[in-house]
Order: C-alpha cells, then sequence, then structure tokens
C-alpha cells in the first residue's frame, strides 16, 4: 500500500489537472459557438451558388471551356490535409491522417513512390505527422488557423487550383472532418478538382424544368467569375468544418478528461482513507502493546 504521502500528492496532481480539463472544455465550449455559427452561415450560401452554377452550366454549349473541369490522365495528385494546430481533442487529427494514408495507399501509391504525391497541410499536426514519414509535404499553408479567414483560406485555394490549371497536378482531393454535432465528426474525403457533379434524383424527378436565367454580360463571362468563386466557397466551407469539428472534438475530451479525473479522484480518496485508518490502526496497536508491556 502507497504511503500517505504518495496518495496525497497524486490527489493534488490529479486536482490539477480535474481544474485544466474543466476550463479547456469551457473555452472550448466558447469557441464552438462561434464556429458552429459560422459553418451554419456559409451551408446555406455554398449550396446556393453551387445550384445556381450547376442550373448554368447545364445551359451552356459544350464549347465553354471550363478549365476547372477537364478530366485527364492522373500523372500528379494534390491532397489538401485539414487537421488542427493543437492536439487534446481525441481521434480528431488521427482519423484524417488514417483517411490519407488509406487514400494513398490505395489509389495513389505508385504515384506516390515516384514522388508525385504533393500533401498540403492546413494544420500543424498533419504536417508533422507526414514530414516524420518522409512525404512530400507542402507547408506553406500550415498556420491557416493562427488567423483563420476568407482571404487566408483563399490564398491556399488559390494555389491547389493553380496547380490543376498548370497541369501540375491533374487531382485535387480534400481530407477533413465534417462537423454533425459536438460528439460527432465524420471524416470526409472529397474530390475537388475537377469537381464532381453531385445529382439529386429525387429533386430532378419532382422539377425538371431549368431556371431560365437573364445575364449580363453573357453566360460565359457569369461562369468563368462564379466557378472560381464556387470553389474557393467550398474550400474556406471544408476548413469551416474543420475547425468546428475541432471545436466540439477538443469539448468531448476535456469533458470526458474530466469525467475520469472525478472518477480517479474518488478511487485515490478511498485509498487514503485506508491507508490512514491502516496507520493510525497501527499507532494505537503500538501505544497499547506498549503499556501492557509497562504493566507487566
Amino acid at each position: 500500500m502507497p504511503s500517505l504521502k504518495e496518495v496525497r500528492n497524486r490527489i493534488v496532481s490529479v486536482n490539477s489537472t480535474q481544474q485544466i480539463t474543466k476550463a479547456m472544455k469551457m473555452v472550448a465550449a466558447a469557441k464552438l459557438r462561434r464556429a458552429q455559427d459560422a459553418i451554419l452561415r456559409i451551408r446555406p450560401y455554398s449550396e446556393k451558388l453551387t445550384a445556381v452554377l450547376n442550373n448554368v452550366s447545364e445551359s451552356l454549349e459544350a464549347q465553354t471551356e471550363n478549365p476547372y473541369a477537364e478530366d485527364r490522365a492522373i500523372a500528379q495528385v494534390v491532397i489538401v490535409v485539414i487537421t488542427s494546430d493543437r492536439g487534446l481533442a481525441g481521434a480528431f487529427n488521427a482519423n484524417v491522417c488514417k483517411a490519407t494514408l488509406h487514400l494513398i495507399s490505395s489509389q495513389y501509391a505508385d504515384l506516390h513512390a515516384k514522388g508525385k504525391v504533393e500533401l498540403v497541410c492546413l494544420g500543424k499536426k498533419g504536417q508533422e505527422f507526414f514530414s516524420r514519414r518522409g512525404y512530400k509535404v507542402n507547408s506553406d499553408y500550415t498556420t491557416i488557423f493562427t488567423g483563420l479567414s476568407f482571404d487566408n483560406a483563399r490564398k491556399a485555394a488559390e494555389y491547389v487550383m493553380k496547380q490543376f490549371v498548370d497541369k501540375k497536378a491533374d487531382r485535387v482531393h480534400l481530407i477533413f472532418n465534417e462537423f454533425k454535432n459536438v460528439a460527432t465528426q465524420i471524416v470526409r474525403t472529397e474530390q475537388f478538382l475537377p469537381p464532381v457533379k453531385k445529382i439529386n434524383f429525387a429533386k430532378k424527378e419532382l422539377n425538371t424544368t431549368i431556371t431560365d436565367y437573364i445575364f449580363e454580360p453573357s453566360k460565359e463571362e457569369i461562369v468563368k467569375e462564379l466557378i472560381p468563386k464556387s470553389l474557393k466557397i467550398q474550400f474556406y466551407k471544408a476548413i469551416l468544418e474543420s475547425n468546428a469539428s475541432e471545436n466540439g472534438a477538443r469539448m468531448t475530451a476535456m469533458d470526458k478528461a474530466t469525467d475520469n479525473a472525478k472518477e480517479l479522484l474518488k478511487e485515490l480518496r478511498l485509498v487514503y482513507n485506508r491507508s490512514r485508518q491502516a496507520a493510525i490502526t497501527k499507532e494505537i496497536l503500538e501505544i497499547v502493546g506498549g503499556a501492557e508491556a509497562l504493566n507487566n
């Protein structure tokens, strides 16, 4: 059985840890509220912009050029890995890293062996993970979460878009955590370029007509402006999803850590009381034994 001093030191240590996890939970909850509001605001805008773009694109003639939709043989790949800057968020970062490793091993193992797979890491944890393992990592946008804004996200989006247009990348993937609620984050692996058109068959059956828009100056010029803007919004939306997911995962992890510390404190106090009782009983027995020896 440990000594009373050892148990007291452990109780003090666990109590301090519990206070830290409580504070981190409260901070994560405050950040989560802001991050959740941001993602809830951008989702309708992103969906509507994409719907308008798809509708306009359907009415364009086939000869209209779209440099972001060119489907060509895959010789080089860019994967945007969105993680966090800090840990203590459960399996948040590990799940994204595992999904990235699975994508590379299942689809691009040969290209990776030739050094044709570039990882653009948004967040320090992903950059550290893949740098240690010898992957080709672009760290120019690692600190994007230090001052998260659309302007910073736009720079990263323009980089990967330029890589695709300049034919330095034939596929661009996004891997991130999608925010569902505080306790649930879903790892998404999405093809960013060329975009995969999502068809909603239910809506198509209900509404087979295409909205007739009035264009000024022309359909082609408007699409040239809408396509890059829509792609940047989708890119920024993925970053906001990851940001909200990170705070939700950290809040859940700190809540569980606080509960675990509470349970551990109960066990330590029980051990302390038992040790103290045993020490007192031992002292009483020694006193009684000494008194009996004096009487005899």
